[in-house]
């Protein structure tokens, strides 16, 4: 006969931790089989949009890459993976920026669209300081495409490309590309002196 302590521990015990599953097929150990029916339903589903991703990209693959239009570029051979990588930092800089100052998002394929008209800025010390350097991080960056040659032309391609997500951008003509490539390796040039300013104390100093 257990006690009323005993009985209380023993009911505190039997909450802890999750509900052991009922009607699960287990090994001998006691571990859960796996579910095969749920994964062959998941490479099904795989499957569908590998092959719609065939139909309407013309790339039968899982990269991630597949998924944007800079990184179909990328797949197609247009562009090098440091242009890539430089556009990509790009899309973040100013994802960052619409975010945090709560302007509107351009592109409401780039967000949920209960969320594609911002939100209110908030007054905080810290909020006024993430957003004073996502300001200056995207000033520097289209600053740094004005002062290309053609300049307007590049900043406006880069900006369809890497924040737009225009499709139709991926057979751009070989004019387009050029300024696409020319902002691009401004952008490597440009992270490659911000990384080298990071790591050296002395640069930040001249």
């Amino acid at each position: 006969m257990l006690s009323k302590a005993q009985k209380l521990r023993a009911k505190r015990k039997a909450q802890l931790g999750r509900p052991r599953k009922a009607n699960a097929e287990r090994f001998a150990c006691g571990k859960i089989k796996p579910d095969w029916s749920k994964r062959e339903s998941e490479k099904e589903v795989m499957a569908v949009a590998l092959a719609a991703r065939q139909r309407m990209h013309g790339l039968a693959t899982s990269s991630s890459f597949a998924g944007y239009t800079l990184g179909r570029l990328f797949l197609d051979g247009r562009i090098t993976e440091a242009q890539r990588e430089a556009g990509d930092d790009y899309a973040s800089a100013m994802a960052r920026y619409y975010h945090l100052s709560g302007i509107p998002f351009p592109s409401i394929r780039a967000q949920a669209i209960d969320r594609v008209q911002g939100h209110p800025p908030e007054t905080s010390e810290e909020r006024h300081r993430q957003i004073k350097r996502a300001t200056e991080g995207m000033m520097r960056l289209e600053g740094v495409l004005l002062g290309c040659d053609e300049g307007r032309q590049v900043k406006t391609t880069v900006f369809n490309v890497c924040v737009m997500d225009y499709e139709g951008l991926r057979m751009m003509p070989e004019t387009q590309l050029l300024w696409l490539k020319r902002g691009l390796n401004a952008l490597v040039f440009e992270r490659g002196l911000r990384e080298y300013a990071e790591g050296d104390s002395s640069f930040n100093q001249i």
